[in-house]
């Protein structure tokens, strides 16, 4: 699997309702740090639009008002899909297991 094919990719339930498109993927590092692996680990699901969140997805970065606004206005409903939760990936589309669970798109700060 490619990045790129996932990446804007619309996000359809079991039942084929669509929920959004796939707005940026959430990797998790596994093994030692000399020899880590990245390993996906979920995608974020935006309901109204597949841009990024540009980095400020921290809930503890600072950004400039204007943007956060932006950002916040655009996103609004976003929320994170675990890998568990995704059933297949189909051309152009990701489909999500019955019963899956939305979880906050949010990423905590490095503080918390």
């Amino acid at each position: 699997m490619i990045l790129s094919d996932v990446l804007r990719s619309e996000v359809v339930d079991a039942a084929g309702h669509r929920l959004g498109r796939v707005a940026d993927v959430r990797f998790r590092f596994e093994g030692p740090p000399s020899a880590s692996r990245a390993r996906m680990a979920g995608i974020i699901v935006s309901p109204r639009t597949s841009a990024s969140f540009l980095g400020y997805e921290r809930s503890t970065l600072d950004r400039p008002v204007i943007l956060d606004r932006l950002l916040r206005f655009v996103h609004r409903g976003s929320f994170l899909v675990d890998w568990d939760d995704i059933h297949r990936f189909e051309d152009g589309r990701v489909r999500l297991r019955k019963g899956y669970e939305r979880r906050s798109a949010t990423l905590p700060g490095d503080d918390e």
